[in-house]
């Protein structure tokens, strides 16, 4: 198949390029090369297929090894054997060619689909030091979505019963194998380190907070310049999809979002919608003039964009178009009634330059478009609405998109991209046009969202739940003044945490527009401290380790 994003080069006179040469020597398929990425490094492809007629021994002799039971059919366990297989093979290879230049090879694994070769290395006592790292435990994304008190439970949890339960054994134990056979063993935060302790059986050595490459805008007033444009565009799919039905202030209306993989209780969806319902009866007790449109995105089975939803858009445009002519009519006959009269100075009747065919076709597009239906509150026709839980929520909550109510609701059932036709925009420029990121998880070893806000200057709510949230506590401008807002699951129950985050929503919807813009920059200030140019030091001090151990035992 074709690499789009690797540039594929002759093997060169490097240790990785050795390799590549001695490897292909020997019969396997793999490819050197340059991953077109920011620093552009040299990257090695490794063709599995060309192995999976092995699998057979690869699984026997694993087996015979490490005591792990595969199954007979797992199309991804299948793959990620015979990419361990290879890259055992590579690190070998690599680390031979090293000795013989009387250097070291110290190899970072991340995940247990890469760190399968891990054990077998250990076993074979190649002279490598092998650091794995770990962004969640298998085991535990399983029983957080099926335990909402899943850390109360954890110390007391048999690991070996419960993958056996969710039908992950081989899984399970490839990770306690990875986490085990490391040298140096890590995570991505101290939540996670808790959940490796009880069902990895081994607890961190080092925790690597995740990072990002922020770039910063030059001067202040561009931010807001692009989160304007951007707003501008969500103002647009919001007219096409409400205002069929009724209107609201478009200058009173804040853009709430969440995001992510759809895992109710783990990504905090349930108690978001909670918080949004307990917002909603707020303002509305009050007579607020204030509204909110939440846009909950995530990938679920669809069929096709709700034709409805189509319909609405495509009519507002027309009706756009329609105004658009108008107004060029005007242009033209009002110039020329400016040009041409020499008494009379004063702006005459504007009807009077526009065509009845122009009055006709305006009030019959518009007729055509509005609707005494409610706007819906999901944009897709999903596979099985009836059982899924954002839905049955809305809908057991009657939070339908009511004229009265003031938080109003798009799910939107797929990830949203520049060739959606109802937004039109990235991903990433859809957060930048809304004012809030919701991300209450109640299971997230990390939680890159709420720290994609921060990049692009929305402020953002998060759970100490959530490693992110978690690790924020260590920095000290890491508060509501900088656009981080924290709802302290660990240590409240359910209602308790839904409240905080009914309060956190509520004080957002109340923040002045001049509030908004100034906590907009300050949101990339924080969002700076978790630059890669400072994180990286983590991983140096994890290397610097793993070599520390290789000297001590030479």
């Amino acid at each position: 198949s074709t690499v789009t994003d690797v540039e594929l080069l002759p093997p060169d006179n490097s240790l990785a390029g050795k390799a590549v040469k001695r490897m292909q020597e020997m019969g396997y398929h793999i490819h050197f090369g340059t991953w077109l990425v920011s620093g552009r490094p040299t990257v090695v492809l490794l063709d599995i297929h060309a192995v999976m007629h092995k699998l057979g021994d690869i699984k026997y002799f694993y087996y015979q090894s490490h005591h792990i039971q595969f199954d007979d059919h797992n199309y991804l366990l299948d793959q990620v054997m015979a990419f361990g297989y290879l890259v055992k093979i590579f690190i070998s290879e690599i680390t031979r060619l090293a000795l013989e230049k009387d250097t070291s090879i110290l190899a970072h694994f991340h995940e247990w689909m890469a760190g399968t070769a891990i054990p077998d290395l250990r076993k074979e006592q190649v002279p490598a030091r092998l650091i794995f790292t770990t962004h969640a435990t298998i085991l535990g994304r399983y029983l957080a979505m099926n335990d909402a008190a899943f850390y109360d439970h954890l110390p007391f949890l048999d690991w070996r019963k419960e993958a056996q339960h969710f039908n992950i054994g081989a899984v399970s134990g490839l990770e306690r194998a990875c986490a085990h056979g490391s040298h140096i063993f890590t995570t991505v935060s101290q939540v996670t380190g808790k959940e490796c302790l009880h069902l990895l059986g081994r607890s961190p050595d080092h925790v690597l907070p995740n990072g990002f490459n922020v770039e910063r805008y030059n001067v202040l007033h561009e931010v807001q310049n692009v989160h304007q444009n951007f707003k501008s565009m969500i103002q647009r799919f919001v007219m096409g999809h409400f205002f069929q039905s009724y209107a609201f202030d478009l200058d009173k209306t804040l853009f709430f979002f969440t995001s992510g993989r759809y895992e109710y209780q783990n990504k905090g969806y349930d108690m978001t919608l909670e918080a949004l319902a307990r917002l909603n009866w707020r303002l509305k007790q009050e007579r607020a003039k204030e509204t909110v449109v939440m846009f909950i995105v995530t990938k679920r089975p669809v069929h096709s964009i709700n034709p409805n939803v189509l319909n609405s858009r495509a009519m507002m445009e027309e009706v756009e178009r329609n105004c658009d002519s108008i107004v060029q009519q005007l242009k033209e006959r009002l110039f020329l009634h400016a040009a041409t009269n020499e008494q009379d100075h004063r702006v005459p009747p504007l009807n009077e330059f526009v065509d009845d065919y122009w009055k006709l076709r305006y009030r019959r597009t518009i007729r055509s478009w509005k609707s005494g239906e409610l706007p819906g509150i999901v944009t897709h026709n999903m596979h099985d609405d009836s059982s899924d839980d954002v839905l049955n929520y809305l809908r057991n909550a009657n939070l339908l998109n009511h004229k009265d109510d003031r938080v109003k609701f798009v799910y939107h059932p797929e990830f949203i991209s520049s060739s959606n036709p109802l937004f039109r925009m990235e991903y990433g420029d859809f957060v930048r046009g809304c004012h809030l990121g919701i991300f209450p998880s109640n299971y997230e070893p990390w939680g890159y969202t709420p720290l994609e806000c921060l990049v692009r200057g929305v402020a953002t709510v998060t759970s100490d739940l959530a490693g992110f949230g978690d690790y924020s506590k260590n920095i000290d401008i890491a508060d509501e003044d900088h656009g981080l807002f924290v709802v302290e699951r660990s240590q409240k129950d359910y209602h308790a945490a839904a409240d905080d985050l009914a309060n956190i929503l509520y004080r957002v919807v109340k923040t002045s527009r001049k509030e908004r813009i100034a906590m907009r920059n300050r949101c990339e200030d924080l969002s700076e401290r978790f630059d890669w140019s400072h994180l990286y030091m983590e991983y140096m001090k994890s290397y610097d380790k793993a070599m520390e151990q290789l000297r001590i035992a030479v």
